[in-house]
């Protein structure tokens, strides 16, 4: 007997899920934690299409990914596990990408965490995403640890939001 489980979705087919971003109202006492009264809950697509504009050598941060994301839709802020989950998902798709012998990819690489450090839960770890950015002509400083690698001067090199 088959189970919900015996068909895999490819991480092309969780990126283009057909869902469609909510606005959701936040109770005041979630106001002051979460930046605002609206919150974006976006897509998927919508994470790979911001990441997608962000240019070779420069970086955006997690949290300007949100705001970018919560700006463009008329919200105060946008969910910070929804997002994260869907640049996992962008990244994932990526690389399927790649497997099949695409060169131009999602530059998932160039989202770095707010304290400029590098996502572990990218696909390849730190060490391929440090891998993509020196590539690019980053500097990394080594983590300390159990905390990974760092961007030199990521400050300078995010996009302007």
């Amino acid at each position: 007997m088959p189970t919900k489980f015996a068909t895999r979705k490819s991480w092309h087919e969780k990126l283009n899920n057909g869902q469609k971003p909510k606005i959701i109202e936040l109770p005041p006492e979630a106001w002051k934690k979460m930046g605002g009264a609206t919150m974006l809950v976006s897509t998927p697509w919508d994470v790979d299409a911001m990441i997608r504009t962000v240019p070779k050598g420069k970086l955006i941060t997690s949290a300007q990914l949100r705001a970018k994301l919560a700006a463009k839709a008329g919200a105060e802020c946008a969910c910070p596990i929804s997002t994260g989950i869907f640049v996992r998902i962008a990244a994932e798709a990526a690389e399927e990408d790649r497997a099949e012998g695409k060169s131009r990819v999602t530059p998932y690489w160039r989202v770095i965490k707010p304290d400029g450090r590098l996502n572990e839960k990218l696909p390849g770890g730190p060490k391929a995403q440090a891998s993509n950015l020196e590539a690019e002509g980053h500097s990394l400083e080594p983590g300390r640890g159990s905390k990974p690698p760092k961007v030199k001067d990521f400050e300078k090199k995010l996009v302007k939001v």
